[in-house]
């Protein structure tokens, strides 16, 4: 995705609702392969799953609960700070501009998140629902009411008077439209890594932390892969799930069909017992308008959230200096001080520096390898991947199973190099 164009203004503008009818959206995902198609391993088939992030993760643990034994590595672990998963939080919703596929995934991963909650007895979903300012076009949440209420979620229209009184300490100065999400909110992204990785291994998988990459192939197939100490991992099938390192490991398979782009995301401090600012009090916001910018509410004492969504310059995702800019820091300031007048002085406490691992156009990859039947690559993420982690782990595991098709909006035949 282009830097200076919203990745959820790309991804609402470049498929059409008609995806429905024609797929049967979740439906065709899970749809039974016909005779004559890939045949459903068999339980003890060993599949390596490179990268423990929302993706990757949530993979394994998918396709372990599928009777597989599963292999799970990254380099530095589930949720690291180098990960495009591994920051505090994550905007979990269903507006997606009118593509219903993702109105359904995230519905269905709403459902799956809030299935793990119990299992780990902890929370990591907030709903705190989310604000969705239009100072120009509404259409991009508009677009989105009728694939929504498809599956049972809801978007309510408030006009920003309204707004301005159920929320005091926000500004609508510049606001045309305002829409409440009720069921979004946001996850805790790092916390729920590591539990996702902790589930996989005390369910059986077993984890290892080691660099990899590719080892020869024979022929279609990718017989085994070399760890960073020259060792070799054999296994009949393996799923590349490495977000912003995808185009390193397979350079002329990837390339710059996805690419990291460099993202900042700052914590402002609020006012000592000011709870306006919290989760339970304040929703989770997005302002569209020349630019799309976020906030979350302030999560587990780390201060109030705010970021910039346009996609920034491409970087190298193992050796960037992830020192926030002072271009960064002004424009996170100044962000602050529009929406939140009362905190326009308030002191940055907390910065963190990411990335997108942004496709050509931000949709996601989750289809076979081009020569490689046995190895499937996963990402793509673009920045909107976190939340859909439980449905695209479900999702990834029937695909490489045979159960289910690719979905041609996330076929590899589609991306285009930059």
């Amino acid at each position: 995705m282009r830097a200076g164009i919203s990745r959820r203004a790309f991804v609402g503008s470049v498929v059409a609702a008609p995806l429905t009818s024609q797929l049967g959206i979740l439906g065709a995902l899970r749809q039974r392969i016909a005779s004559g198609g890939p045949t459903t391993p068999q339980p003890r088939e060993h599949v390596v799953v490179v990268g423990a992030g929302a993706f990757g993760g949530w993979t394994a643990l998918a396709l372990r609960r599928a009777g597989m034994r599963v292999t799970l590595i990254d380099a530095w672990g589930a949720g690291h700070s180098r990960a495009s998963s591994g920051g505090e939080t994550r905007v979990i919703r269903a507006v997606y501009g009118g593509v219903p596929i993702y109105s359904e995934m995230a519905s269905r991963a709403l459902a799956l998140w809030r299935e793990a909650e119990q299992q780990w007895q902890r929370q990591v979903l907030f709903r705190t629902g989310a604000l969705w300012m239009c100072a120009t076009d509404d259409a991009y949440v508009r677009k989105s009411i009728a694939p929504m209420q498809a599956v049972g979620l809801s978007v309510e229209q408030i006009s920003p008077d309204d707004a301005a009184r159920r929320y005091p300490q926000m500004s609508f100065r510049d606001v045309r439209t305002v829409f409440l999400e009720p069921e979004a909110g946001y996850i805790s992204a790092r916390a729920a890594c590591e539990l996702v990785r902790e589930t996989f291994v005390r369910e059986g998988g077993e984890f290892r932390q080691a660099w990899v990459r590719p080892g020869a192939s024979a022929g279609a197939r990718l017989p085994a892969i070399t760890l960073a100490d020259g060792s070799t991992l054999n296994a009949d099938r393996f799923v590349f799930a490495c977000g912003p390192w995808m185009s390193q490991i397979f350079p002329d398979v990837i390339g710059r069909r996805i690419v990291a782009t460099r993202q900042e995301v700052f914590f402002f401090g609020t006012p000592v017992a000011d709870t306006r600012y919290d989760f339970g009090v304040l929703p989770s916001w997005l302002h569209l308008g020349k630019r799309v910018v976020y906030g979350v509410p302030a999560h587990e004492r780390r201060g109030l959230k705010v970021a910039d969504d346009t996609a920034g310059e491409e970087v190298e995702p193992t050796s960037m200096d992830r020192a926030p800019s002072p271009a960064g820091i002004a424009r996170a300031r100044a962000i602050l001080g529009e929406r939140f007048p009362a905190l326009a002085d308030a002191p940055l406490v907390e910065a963190r520096v990411c990335q997108y691992e942004a496709s050509s156009d931000g949709h996601f990859l989750v289809d076979r390898h081009p020569q490689l039947e046995n190895v499937w690559l996963v990402g793509g993420g673009s920045g909107h991947g976190f939340k859909m982690g439980p449905a695209i782990g479900e999702h990834v595991a029937a695909v490489v199973q045979g159960r289910a098709a690719v979905h041609p909006l996330f076929a590899y035949g589609r991306l285009r190099p930059r």
